[in-house]
């Protein structure tokens, strides 16, 4: 069994959803999967709520967000005190 890679299942295309991360195939943006999970919607409510997701697109909407909770974002100025 592979395991999961989001990237299989997340798409930018400035074209569809303004180019925010959509689950591919869908016009089901990432972020409404994890404001759904915040809001402690199970996985199935979540597949009822959005018959044209599978689980597996959960999956990798929590894996693309613990890769933007893990990017480091430097300033482009030093502070300088």
């Amino acid at each position: 069994m592979s395991k999961l890679s989001w990237k299989e299942h997340i798409s930018f295309d400035p074209n569809i959803c303004h180019g925010k991360a959509c689950i591919r195939g869908t016009r089901v943006f990432v972020s409404i999967i994890l404001d759904c999970l915040a809001e402690k919607m199970t996985d199935e409510e979540i597949l009822e709520n959005y018959p044209s997701l599978k689980k597996e697109h959960i999956q990798a909407a929590l894996q693309y967000g613990a890769v933007l909770a893990r990017e480091e974002i430097l300033p482009l100025i030093e502070d300088q005190g």
